[in-house]
């Protein structure tokens, strides 16, 4: 395929449970999860890793060391390792908005700090070699809006607490920018936080589903890059909004998922008004997963200096049959290998 070995592949585990659940389909359990990750093969090439949710039943983010272990030799002895991890942060699953009072900032904090704590047992377990710890900010767009100065500068001092807790378990923390968060609902309001915390230890994270949305306005008409009535038959025009959007936030990004998306929203709850996750070839998807994958890329990246190790696939609430299919991971792990050859580094 290619003499790149870097950014490693990486599929993400937490599909086998969001979306499902007693009002859905059944969940995966993180076993299984694995099993489709290292059933996938492309050309002699397999996925390297997988990223985690700690959340039950996969990972209770409480769990204790000899139990996290378990779950690192369990992932290991497959020939995986584990790369970034997402911390429960909101207030369903013991969190609270990093902008909400002070029992849920207290709350949002706490999950933090299990969340790093975690993580960094894992590296010293040596099960995860790389990766960061993913978080957004838990508040809605709606209770942002009312004062976004306000709301800015609040977020800002959570999330350096946030960094300085990360530091003191020496990680790294990355805000996924996603349209249902406030504060980093829109890539304008992104980069300002990001300016306001102005910690080396917190960057963004690019999904590419989420991202297609900034382009778009959605929840944030005023910072919308592409026209209205987008004609999608003008690449010119989406290349040169999605240079816009990727010089403002390349910078800080520390993590990056592959994912597609078919121009609209999709969510339930808290996540409502989120990006759809498409399959990689879905011919409804808006992007050319391969070509647009480049903007995001650091240049000149080596192995030394490189801002991310690996990439994560990201794809959520895609039905169970859809999920236990061979051909569905084939083809995403085939689509990171195009990846990597074309915009990776050796």
């Amino acid at each position: 395929m290619s003499d790149n070995v870097f950014p490693k592949l990486h599929n993400a585990m937490w599909p086998g449970l969001v979306g499902k659940g007693p009002d859905s389909e059944p969940h995966f359990e993180l076993d299984t999860m694995l099993d489709f990750t290292c059933a996938a093969e492309v050309d002699g090439q397999k996925f390297d890793g997988v990223d985690i949710f700690l959340f039950d039943p996969h990972v209770d983010i409480d769990i204790s060391t000899d139990k996290l272990k378990g779950i690192a030799d369990r992932i290991m002895c497959r020939d995986l390792v584990i790369g970034s991890v997402v911390a429960p942060i909101w207030e369903p699953t013991g969190g609270g908005a990093a902008m909400g009072s002070a029992d849920e900032i207290k709350a949002f904090l706490g999950q933090v700090k299990k969340g790093c704590r975690i993580a960094s047992e894992l590296k010293e377990m040596g099960a995860r070699p790389y990766g960061i710890v993913r978080l957004d900010t838990a508040s809605s767009t709606e209770a942002w809006a009312k004062d976004p100065a306000a709301s800015q500068k609040l977020l800002a001092k959570t999330l350096k607490e946030a960094a300085d807790i990360a530091a003191d378990h020496g990680e790294k923390l990355a805000l996924e920018g996603e349209i249902c968060w406030g504060g980093i609902h829109n890539w304008k309001s992104t980069v300002e936080l990001l300016e306001m915390v102005d910690k080396r230890n917190l960057g963004f994270q690019a999904d590419m589903a989420h991202t297609l949305l900034f382009l778009m306005g959605y929840n944030a008409p005023e910072a919308r890059i592409l026209p209205e009535n987008f004609d999608w038959n003008d690449s010119d025009t989406f290349q040169e909004g999605l240079k816009t959007l990727t010089d403002a936030l390349r910078p800080w990004t520390i993590d990056f998922h592959v994912a597609q998306n078919d121009g609209t929203v999709h969510g339930t709850g808290s996540h409502d008004k989120t990006g759809r996750h498409c399959l990689v070839d879905d011919p409804n998807g808006k992007l050319d997963v391969v070509r647009d994958a480049k903007p995001w890329f650091p240049k000149n990246a080596t192995a030394e200096n490189a801002p991310f190790t690996h990439i994560c696939w990201d794809g959520c609430m895609f039905p169970n049959a859809v999920m236990e299919k061979a051909d569905t991971w084939n083809n995403i792990l085939g689509a990171m290998l195009k990846i990597r050859k074309s915009h990776g580094w050796s």
